[in-house]
């Protein structure tokens, strides 16, 4: 009986949306799944999958908040498009690239 445990920050993908939608769940549950009945050959209907949402107050990366940390990626990626309007107002770190952050 495998479980698996789906975590995911508390906001909608759309405007206007504060969560996952119930289709967008439906999708995930069916997703891992079948992805579990595909790889190692798991009966679907033995598969339990729960979905958390977590609130972005309470989900935090690189030693930040969650939505501070994306602010500061944000201004990372913009210091790299503008590099000289970013040097003479930032003064944050670099952040590494390509380690599967999201």
């Amino acid at each position: 009986m495998p479980v698996v445990t789906i975590q995911v920050t508390r906001e909608g993908t759309t405007p206007g949306a504060s969560s996952t939608t119930p289709e967008q769940k439906a999708a995930l549950i069916k997703g891992a799944s079948e992805l579990l009945r595909d790889v190692l050959g798991k009966p679907m209907e033995s598969t339990f999958v729960i979905i958390e949402e977590v609130d972005t107050d309470n989900w935090g990366w690189g030693g930040l908040p969650a939505l501070e940390y994306r602010k500061k990626r944000a201004a990372a990626a913009a210091s790299k498009i503008f590099p000289l309007t970013a040097l003479a107002t930032s003064n944050l770190a670099p952040l590494p690239i390509g380690r599967g952050e999201l």
